[in-house]
């Protein structure tokens, strides 16, 4: 039977609003929000007000792409958290306000869990899905997570960051480099013209499945302060070759930590997930490694990597098909607490 999700996002800088015919996309539309780039981040206040000015017309632009109307959707599903509390306040009030108005079910999603299920979302008879149980490896600005994913809602946090994440560490080492936000993107695209090997970085040494990025933040900080000190153009001249040895620096410690959670759960299903798995180093260098170890590896679209409202849609159709509807009385919440609801 099909069901027609409205799916809102909200959880930063970026506002989206999708909708999904069961788990295939029929829009997937997202608003930008430039406004940030001239303050080298996103700031709170900003991004909640350019999302009041945003998620209407979204909204309407994304039903107007599926070609459907508002009285023909059965569900409405928004990011709940975590996130940025005013943003997340104005997805989650329009969302209450269309589902109490239509009188059609809701649905609150976690953004963490959603970034998942994105690798659910069908795009015609050749998409390959996971099978259950796989390990997911999510890295994103905020996050950076090893997952074991028993199911479609339950998932098992068994490493994490205990301190800062894989994309604050991009976004760092590009804003010591000069470069604009954000400046993750950026690295990416330099990289891809430079020596990986020509400089060398500090590698945490944290037990079990964590990460740690702190301390590589540091170590590119001190490194550039040095060189400059003896060569004022010298992030001008190696510029490539500075962001290829950072990039290949945190994808090295990002898969062995991955490696290490496959050899001891015995998962050979690898997925990732998160605004960063949309680096292309990393997408290279995880399927050079699921060949080397025999996983299968999966890639979700580039275009459901970074926050989208696609990925809360299908987070939303499955939590439909189990009944599991959000009151009206629910708070956002900008902590994450863990996967499973």
């Amino acid at each position: 039977m099909k069901k027609y999700i409205l799916g809102i996002e909200s959880s930063c800088d970026d506002t989206s609003a999708a909708v999904l015919c069961n788990t295939e996309v029929l829009s997937n539309v997202i608003a930008n929000q430039e406004v940030h780039e001239q303050y080298g981040g996103v700031v709170p206040e900003l991004a909640s007000r350019a999302h009041q000015q945003n998620i209407i017309p979204v909204v309407e632009a994304a039903l107007r792409q599926a070609n459907i109307s508002k009285n023909q959707l059965d569900v409405i599903a928004y990011t709940r958290g975590p996130g940025l509390l005013g943003s997340l306040l104005v997805g989650s009030s329009f969302a209450k306000a269309f589902a109490l108005a239509s009188g059609i079910q809701l649905v609150e999603v976690d953004h963490m869990q959603a970034h998942i299920l994105a690798h659910f979302i069908t795009g015609g008879p050749d998409s390959i899905t996971p099978r259950f149980p796989f390990l997911c490896l999510t890295v994103s600005g905020g996050h950076t997570q090893i997952v074991k994913v028993n199911d479609y809602f339950d998932m098992e946090i068994i490493g994490h960051t205990i301190d800062d994440a894989a994309g604050e560490a991009f976004d760092k080492a590009a804003k010591i480099l000069g470069l604009p936000y954000p400046g993750g993107p950026l690295i990416d695209k330099y990289a891809r013209n430079g020596n990986p090997l020509a400089f060398s970085f500090s590698e945490p040494r944290i037990p079990d499945l964590n990460y740690s990025f702190s301390g590589l933040k540091t170590s590119i900080l001190y490194f550039i302060r040095d060189r400059l000190k003896e060569n004022k153009g010298f992030i001008d001249e190696h510029l490539a070759d500075i962001c290829a040895s950072v990039q290949h620096t945190i994808i090295r410690i990002l898969l062995k930590k991955l490696v290490l959670a496959s050899k001891q759960t015995g998962i050979k299903q690898i997925g990732i997930a998160g605004g960063v798995s949309a680096n292309s180093g990393l997408r290279k260098a995880l399927e050079e490694t699921g060949q080397e170890y025999g996983w299968e590896v999966f890639l979700p679209k580039k275009g459901f990597t970074t926050d989208n409202a696609a990925m809360i849609a299908v987070t939303g159709y499955f939590k439909h098909l189990r009944n599991d509807a959000a009151t009206q009385n629910l708070k956002p919440y900008t902590r994450q607490s863990g996967l499973n609801s």
